[in-house]
């Protein structure tokens, strides 16, 4: 279960302050329905994808005793 900001609250914040796991999250949840995006929902998975792109993907540098190299947004 996803633990986090929603999706009104983080629509007033710049995507590139989105932590990982929200982007990673909102991503999954957008990918999911994409046949059914208005032109809005397009915009908003398509700015997702160029930030999660900037930062070079989603994946942690190093695991460590708690955490793996897969960010999980659960």
């Amino acid at each position: 279960m996803y633990v986090g900001r929603d999706l009104t609250a983080l629509q007033m914040i710049p995507k590139q302050k989105w932590k990982d796991s929200e982007l990673a999250f909102f991503h999954h949840a957008l990918q999911q329905v994409t046949p059914y995006l208005n032109v809005e929902g397009q915009t908003m998975h398509r700015e997702i994808i160029e930030e999660i792109e900037a930062r070079g993907g989603l994946h942690r540098n190093e695991a460590t005793y708690t955490n793996g190299t897969c960010v999980f947004y659960e």
